[in-house]
């Protein structure tokens, strides 16, 4: 499945085949392009007591995620399509609980509310590049750094978000890193290097929602904000705030939601070659 770019293999695991000891090395292995499937990340969908469904997520290099945007709202249709879950639904992730609407339409629009952000920082000096940048970062489910660029088209991703996902300033856990734009007041392009893939992905849901959240702190968007991904597509982040000025905050009453399409590109039996170094 896809969600604006962001690609994902997920599987119904509700009768476990995959033994936990196993499942890093499994996602490393079928997410590997050109030589396995190839994604950015594996899904496994198993039974859950409190809510539909709770997932394992796996980063393409094996690592575990406590969250991700685009993959909530593909493993959302997918639970909806397979009768797992009706089309709202919640399911349970290491970030917390997740609500979910399949709204359908075209590319089958999916809705999610995220957990509250946390760990809300701005304005954090750090030299990238040889250059002084001022970074802002928030953790919206994961950890996202956000850089204001004048040209997202024109940014070295691959060599900054590197920088920036390993920079001390962020360690142990790391840090993604997105470029943001500014459009208008009400639209972003964001570019994602992502933590787990260790490269640009075409769109990442979390950190649109970083990308959107900083720049309405900083009073240069207003919700909800529209993110045009890497690939394309468009992302929708839902907010509001509540006071004025320096009293100004999140209506977490209100929620934070992400929504966009997710794709459902194909499905398939992988053979053993597969699962071959």
């Amino acid at each position: 499945m896809s969600g604006t770019g962001n690609d994902f293999i997920i599987i119904d695991h509700r009768d476990p085949f995959i033994n936990e000891a196993d499942q890093s090395e499994f996602a490393r292995i079928v997410c590997r392009r050109k030589f396995s499937v190839g994604a950015d990340g594996l899904i496994l969908i198993e039974n859950s007591e409190t809510a539909d469904f709770r997932w394992q997520f796996y980063n393409g290099d094996g690592s575990r995620a406590e969250m991700c945007g685009n993959g909530a709202r593909c493993a959302a249709r997918f639970a909806f399509e397979k009768n797992i879950a009706s089309a709202t639904m919640r399911f349970e992730t290491t970030a917390g609980e997740i609500e979910a609407f399949v709204l359908g339409g075209p590319g089958e629009s999916v809705k999610i509310r995220l957990t509250a952000p946390e760990d809300l920082r701005l304005n954090i000096p750090v030299t990238v590049g040889s250059m002084e940048q001022t970074l802002h970062f928030i953790n919206t489910g994961v950890p996202h750094t956000v850089v204001l660029v004048n040209d997202a088209g024109d940014v070295p991703v691959a060599d900054w978000g590197r920088e920036i996902r390993f920079h001390e300033t962020f360690q142990p856990a790391g840090t993604n890193t997105n470029f943001a734009q500014v459009i208008s007041n009400d639209t972003l392009m964001v570019r994602t290097y992502e933590r787990g893939v260790e490269g640009e992905t075409m769109a990442c849901g979390t950190g649109a929602v970083a990308s959107a959240l900083i720049t309405a702190y900083l009073e240069q968007a207003k919700p909800p904000v529209t993110v045009i991904t890497s690939g394309g597509e468009e992302l929708t982040i839902h907010f509001s705030f509540t006071g004025e000025g320096n009293d100004r905050k999140l209506d977490l009453a209100a929620g934070i939601f992400l929504e966009g399409p997710a794709h459902t590109i194909y499905e398939g039996k992988l053979g053993p070659d597969g699962l071959q170094e």
